[in-house]
């Protein structure tokens, strides 16, 4: 099922410090589950978004070699923490300190991911915006996404081996 395309309107919601944003998919990243906050941030009805790929929710400012990222550390069984912009049903958007975790079955076979999305503090975000560009600026010198989104993750993965940290390591450190 093809997400739609919605524009930018360049206004941003927020949410409260205290509320949380909750998702889970199954392994291909369909959403199984949306609370409340996230219904309500989002702009969509839970029937709009059960069953639908994550990514309705992508915001063009968001670099792909970050998505790469996430999808190979839950993939692999690990957790991961990721500073992520989305975009509300509107075309508005918002930040979130996303921590994205794989459920097991009792073989250890991941069954789906849960996501539990915080408030970001706003320097934060401020340092997402401005590493994000970067990536972006890097992709958008290639034609294609596969390397554009290869090249992409170079210049994150080198980032992160100057710095000596795994990327929610490099996150909590914005």
């Amino acid at each position: 099922m093809a997400v739609p395309k919605i524009r930018p309107t360049g206004v941003e919601r927020t949410f409260a410090d205290d509320e949380i944003i909750v998702s889970k998919t199954d392994p291909q990243g369909r959403i199984t589950y949306a609370n409340r906050v996230f219904l309500r941030v989002s702009g969509y009805t839970e029937l709009e978004l059960l069953g639908q790929p994550h990514n309705i929710l992508r915001h063009p400012d968001m670099p792909r070699s970050v998505f790469r990222l996430l999808w190979h550390t839950i993939a692999n069984g690990q957790e991961v923490f990721a500073y992520v912009v989305n975009l509300a049903k509107n075309g508005d958007h918002y930040w979130v300190l996303a921590h994205v975790t794989p459920t097991f079955d009792d073989a250890g076979k991941i069954t789906g991911y849960h996501s539990s999305r915080r408030r970001p503090k706003r320097d934060a975000v401020q340092k997402a915006q401005d590493l994000y560009a970067n990536l972006l600026a890097v992709e958008a010198k290639h034609a294609d996404k596969r390397s554009a989104m290869d090249a992409s993750a170079r210049v994150l993965t080198d980032l992160l081996e100057t710095a000596g940290v795994a990327y929610d390591e490099f996150a909590f450190s914005l």
